[in-house]
């Protein structure tokens, strides 16, 4: 229906990497995924093996069919904005429906034989990540379009599921890292509702049915800031539990001094923020990094832990 002109298989390459738009979701699905296996291996005392590369490929692909499958869907509509339009090839033209959802599909498939063969359990939430995915985004459920479950759906996908689907590789029961997942949880549905707050009249103005509509701008900024405040409570109580090695403390403390000392002036999507935008790069940032640190302790590149 869009498609302007015919493109070379290099350039069809390129605007599938543009559909994957994999900047916006690789920063916080890596972190998540590899954080659940670690924390997996130290509760129960086991090893890491080659299903955490099978594990963490298997939700980059998941994530990306959802983004994948989100601009597919939404193509008409973004096509009725030129600002919207810029970011979706789907409604440039520089692919069809047809190929859109094709694509789309080959990362759903192949996104669910990675999660089979890294475990029952760990391809079960997989699996509901990735058919949630779907629903969230395409009709009749459009989950995205209805209030309450917007949000529950988007936390579901975008965090706990992603977690857990590492966890679930190396430990049938989370036990007190439950905690942990509870803090990634909030802090995705903080992400929600500021998110929505910060749409809140475009939203308003385009009769846009989602939960900040339903229960008004200042019980959404509430819903934000206790979701922020479950989120530190949460992660305070996993740290008094003992979750995470000790030593991991002072990664956090150096890490986190360092990139406060840097001005960071818009928020996740690139947007000028308030304080409470403002510290969602740096957050991201610093969990990487801690992170990353981690597991290479944990494969004996760094002699400590």
């Amino acid at each position: 229906m869009f498609v302007k002109e015919k493109i070379s298989l290099k350039q069809k390459l390129l605007v599938v990497k543009k559909l994957s738009r994999w900047r916006q979701h690789v920063p916080y699905t890596l972190p998540l995924v590899i954080a659940g296996t670690l924390l997996a291996v130290n509760q129960s005392d086991t090893s890491l093996d080659w299903r955490l590369l099978f594990v963490t490929v298997a939700n980059i692909l998941a994530m990306t069919f959802a983004f994948m499958i989100n601009d597919v869907v939404d193509a008409p509509d973004d096509a009725l904005d030129p600002i919207k339009t810029k970011s979706n090839v789907i409604s440039q033209g520089l692919l069809n429906y047809q190929e859109g959802y094709f694509v789309a599909g080959g990362f759903f498939f192949f996104s669910a034989i990675l999660f089979f063969l890294s475990g029952w359990l760990s391809f079960l939430a997989g699996i509901s990540t990735l058919i949630l995915s779907y629903a969230y985004s395409a009709p009749p459920l459009r989950l995205k379009a209805r209030p309450i479950v917007d949000v529950l759906s988007h936390i579901l996908m975008l965090s706990s599921l992603i977690i857990l689907s590492g966890y679930l590789v190396y430990d049938v029961s989370p036990d007190k890292a439950w905690w942990v997942i509870v803090a990634v949880t909030m802090a995705s549905a903080y992400g929600q509702f500021y998110n929505q707050l910060d749409d809140f009249e475009t939203d308003k103005r385009a009769k846009l049915r989602n939960t900040a509509m339903l229960i008004g701008k200042r019980n959404t900024v509430f819903a934000m800031i206790l979701s922020a405040v479950l989120t530190v409570a949460s992660f305070g109580i996993s740290i008094i539990l003992g979750i995470f090695p000790t030593w991991l403390g002072w990664v956090l403390l150096v890490t986190s001094f360092t990139l406060f000392l840097f001005r960071w002036d818009v928020d996740m999507r690139g947007n000028e923020a308030d304080a409470s935008g403002m510290i969602q790069q740096p957050i991201l940032i610093g969990a990487n990094i801690v992170v990353f640190i981690w597991l290479l302790s944990e494969l004996g590149f760094l002699g400590i832990g």
